[in-house]
């Protein structure tokens, strides 16, 4: 494995949580519209914030031992399917499918990314012979 798909595949499960985090973190913002007093504001922000808080705990425990990466963002992904399948609203099935994909889809692929950085993890630490 050359030393440019070494640091691929150590990188991009880890910024891609980073962006996947900040992504859900845009879903808290609906909050401010809500015209609440001030601290009932800071409050639905804290509790909407929650997923993403979680997340980070995994990302940075992921950092060192990618298992809890792929662990947690694979029940994180699988927990929002079941939610999505489960839940009384009036959503279309294409709808649910939608939402599955652009909530899970990411966690999911995350999950594998550190998996397969798991797998390899000694030979993503070990130095190339190559290297100058």
């Amino acid at each position: 494995m050359s030393d440019l798909s070494k640091r691929v595949l150590f990188w991009t499960p880890r910024v891609l949580s980073v962006v996947y985090i900040a992504f859900l973190s845009v879903f808290a913002l609906d909050v401010f519209g809500e015209n609440l007093p001030f601290w009932l504001t800071v409050q639905h922000l804290i509790i909407h914030l929650i997923p993403c808080f979680g997340l980070l705990a995994v990302l940075i425990l992921a950092w060192r031992w990618e298992w809890i990466g792929a662990l947690f963002y694979t029940i994180w992904g699988l927990f929002y399917v079941v939610w999505v399948a489960s839940v009384a609203r009036p959503w279309s099935p294409a709808m649910r499918l939608n939402f599955a994909l652009v909530i899970a889809g990411p966690a999911l692929v995350t999950a594998v990314l550190f998996l397969v950085d798991w797998f390899k993890h000694a030979e993503l630490r070990t130095p190339s012979l190559h290297a100058h």
